[in-house]
């Protein structure tokens, strides 16, 4: 490279990648919304359009024919020139992969305006046609499948073309609008489709190819180095550009040291601008640092950040150069990196030096952020930092305890765990350090120091159980870094299938509670008292399946819990995963805890199966079970369904190993707990019971129910409709069953016999006690057991 008649010699790639813009996802963002902004526009107000552009005409169509086609005839020759000067530009340079994208833009975007009811339709240009203009060139400007196609290639050409160019053909473009109206040819509505449609299909491109960075500017970088004093007489690829910037070695003839280069690219950093958005979204505003306004105040900050640090004599490197370079390219020079690198396999007795140069920082109130090894060096005694790109001058206590977390897990792989806690309780106290402890999570800890240090979850894991063994803490509560907490967000959907599900009984509220008015409600109260002693039941055979170590009371309030959770997702997952965790909380290990639950439900299975066997039978030839029955299609369909998920698990190796590993171990202990609760009848009794009386009590509440409204049907018969009417519906997609449940109960009831008029009021008494009353009941005890810290 030849630069003010000096060679300039470059070694390495300076080929940027391919890769997606923030600008790029924003653009098809803008374009999708302006797309559906001018369709539904279309639709909805096109008459109203059509009487606009008309009167809008008639004020500023005062050109006479003449002056009209002479205006139309030199704006149609410059937007016919247009493309093709894009198109001889791309393939005088030979850029054979733009010119794909430009020839694929314009196709797309010609048949996607293209695309009628009866299929493709052709451009129909007639002449002599006195409504419009009476030249060709006119007739085929006014189609919008032209406009779709120049939007879209000038979208997909405009990262490459110089800026001045970019902004006079687009406002060349969109001055189609306004000419039309002057020149009185009333077509504005169908060129902004056009125009809508063909950005849209740009910007898609763009997105989906993806944006390469420009050519680097090395040339007006040598001439402001120059004009700070620094000749540069070659430069050095040291990491190529990519998320973050194109790092440079600058050597100079005199002194012989190099300068460190950091090529800012906006294809490098726009991404950092979604992701501080985000953060600043989910996360606290103590935990964020302030948004940058712009790609030059970014690096200006990381500047000013090493000046301070500098000062204090703690900074590897000082910053000579920041400048602005041409495309929006942002230059950021430094002085050469002081001391030597620290690395995983250095002396662990750089533990010590290194936390008390971060006291250091801390005691004038500056937080570095990015305490990653790689940022750290060593010069005799002193450790130094670098890279200060996130670092912050007046940090929040916030900032600090991350910093204190960050180096925790960075110098326990130089020294260890235990030798890291230890130096950091002697340099910053144990007060301090169990503080930030709370940090030592993967929500608090940025992804950039968990990837730097290998196996970080266990690390992680490791450094808290050393700090609770150091500061003799019993346990250490993990920082809530974002807005929102995991146990909130579940609440919240919760809350939200709750709604959903209760929509539909919102709408029978009326009527049913007009039916009433006729019911017996001393036989209500006897339901309602049924129901409560059904999570009497549930709860006694949780305890006898986790072995009595947990306390029967609060295994109670669980259960009531435990309706909300179950109601609110679908097939009652959620109760299980709530029994899983109250159990955890209650002392019991992961597996234990799980293998408990899975018993309950094992037992629960096989209870409900006998007493379904038990009690057709009991009904004789008057229960007609062939009402449950379902299509022999169904049943077809339903068995090859499950051989498919069989096939599956059988085929894919990840299943298989899912299944092998994960389920398996489960399955066993479950069988094993089964043969051990045939050993122990008094454990088996409590646990057969409780599961007896949770089914029991569920036919026997339906039974209250349809005696209030007037009965017509025995308990036998209820029972037998109860367990099969809520085996068929707990197959329902819907949350709690909702609608499945009142369908397949209703059904049943008439099958038997019983009428509509007591039937489906029946039923819905039944859903009331035994479902909506509970989960209305459900969402404070399970926030009061959030608060308690039992789940």
């Amino acid at each position: 490279m030849r630069v003010d008649g000096r060679e300039i010699t470059v070694a390495g790639s300076l080929l940027q990648p391919l890769i997606r813009r923030t600008s790029d996802i924003v653009r098809v963002a803008l374009s999708g919304l302006f797309l559906v902004t001018v369709v539904a526009g279309s639709l909805i107000t096109r008459n109203q359009w059509d009487a606009l552009e008309t009167s809008v005409s008639n004020i500023v169509g005062v050109l006479t024919p003449d002056q009209s086609n002479l205006v139309y005839i030199c704006y149609g020759i410059a937007i016919l020139a247009l493309p093709f000067a894009i198109l001889i530009g791309l393939i005088a340079s030979r850029q054979w992969k733009l010119l794909a994208g430009y020839a694929t833009a314009a196709i797309v975007a010609g048949l996607a305006l293209s695309i009628t009811d009866s299929g493709l339709s052709l451009p129909d240009v007639h002449l002599g046609v006195p409504e419009r203009l009476d030249t060709f060139l006119g007739q085929f400007l006014d189609d919008s499948r032209w406009i779709g196609m120049l939007a879209a290639v000038l979208t997909v050409s405009s990262p490459w073309l110089p800026a001045r160019w970019r902004r006079w053909w687009w406002v060349l473009l969109f001055a189609f609008v306004p000419i039309h109206l002057v020149v009185s040819t009333v077509v504005p509505a169908r060129s902004m489709l056009g125009l809508s449609v063909g950005w849209f299909v740009g910007a898609m491109i763009v997105l989906v190819v993806g944006t390469p960075a420009l050519e680097v500017p090395l040339a007006q970088a040598v001439r402001l180095l120059a004009q700070r004093g620094y000749v540069v007489t070659g430069f050095t690829v040291l990491r190529p550009a990519g998320p973050g910037p194109l790092v440079l070695s600058a050597a100079r003839e005199v002194p012989h040291d190099n300068l460190i280069v950091d090529l800012y690219g906006q294809n490098q950093r726009s991404g950092g601008a979604l992701r501080q958005f985000w953060r600043w979204l989910t996360f606290r505003k103590s935990e964020s640092a302030p948004i940058h306004t712009s790609l030059h105040r970014a690096v200006e900050h990381r500047a000013l950040m090493g000046i301070a640090i500098g000062d204090l004599g703690l900074a590897s490197s000082k910053p000579v150069a920041i400048a602005t370079l041409g495309r929006g390219w942002e230059l950021y020079a430094q002085s050469p990196l002081q001391g030597r690198a620290i690395t995983a396999d250095s002396d662990d007795e750089l533990s010590d030096n290194i936390w008390r140069s971060l006291a250091v920082l801390h005691a004038n109130q500056i937080a570095h952020g990015d305490l990653q090894l790689s940022n750290l060096r060593i010069e005799d005694d002193t450790v130094l930092f670098g890279g200060f790109e996130v670092s912050e001058l007046g940090a929040s206590q916030a900032q600090l305890q991350s910093d204190i977390a960050q180096l925790l897990l960075s110098t326990s792989a130089l020294c260890g765990a235990e030798r890291a806690v230890r130096t950091a309780i002697d340099i910053f106290g144990s007060k301090a350090v169990l503080t930030a402890s709370r940090r030592l999570t993967k929500a608090a800890m940025p992804s950039r120091i968990r990837n730097s240090v290998q196996e970080a979850g266990a690390a992680l894991t490791a450094l808290r159980d050393e700090v609770v063994v150091q500061t003799g803490t019993d346990e250490i509560k993990t920082e809530q870094v974002t807005r929102f907490s995991r146990n909130q967000i579940i609440q919240l959907v919760l809350l939200i299938g709750l709604v959903y599900v209760a929509y539909p009984f919102i709408s029978s509220v009326p009527t049913f509670f007009s039916q009433l008015k006729t019911a017996n409600w001393l036989w209500a109260l006897l339901g309602l008292g049924v129901s409560a002693m059904t999570y009497l039941g549930a709860a006694a055979a949780l305890w006898a399946c986790a072995s009595g170590l947990v306390k029967y009371r609060n295994l109670v309030i669980m259960q009531v819990a435990n309706t909300f959770a179950a109601t609110t997702t679908p097939a009652g997952v959620g109760g299980l995963a709530l029994s899983v965790r109250f159990l955890q909380k209650g002392g019991l290990g992961t597996v234990r805890a799980t293998a408990a639950v899975a018993l309950q439900q094992s037992v629960q299975v096989i209870t409900h199966v006998g007493l379904l066997i038990f009690f057709s039978i009991a009904a004789g030839t008057s229960a007609d079970l062939g009402h449950f029955v379902p299509d022999p299609t169904v049943i077809f369909l339903i068995c090859g369904a499950a051989l498919g998920v069989v096939g599956t698990f059988m085929f894919v190796p990840k299943l298989r190993r899912w299944l092998r590993y994960s389920v398996r171990p489960q399955v066993k202990e479950v069988f094993g707990e089964l043969v051990e609760l045939v050993r122990d009848p008094k454990r088996f009794a409590v646990i057969f019971l409780g599961c007896g009386a949770k089914t029991l009590g569920a036919a026997l509440v339906l039974w209250a129910s349809i005696e209030a409204f007037g009965g017509g049907t025995t308990f036998v018969t209820v029972t037998v409709v109860t367990m099969i009417g809520g085996t068929l519906a707990s197959a329902a997609p819907t949350p709690g069953g909702v609608g499945a449940v009142e369908a397949a109960l209703i059904g049943g009831l008439a099958a038997f016999g019983l009428p509509a008029t007591i039937a489906v009021p029946s039923v819905l008494l039944y859903r009331v006690l035994t479902c909506w009353l509970p989960v209305f009941c459900g969402w404070p005890t399970m926030r009061w057991l959030t608060k308690k810290d039992m789940i």
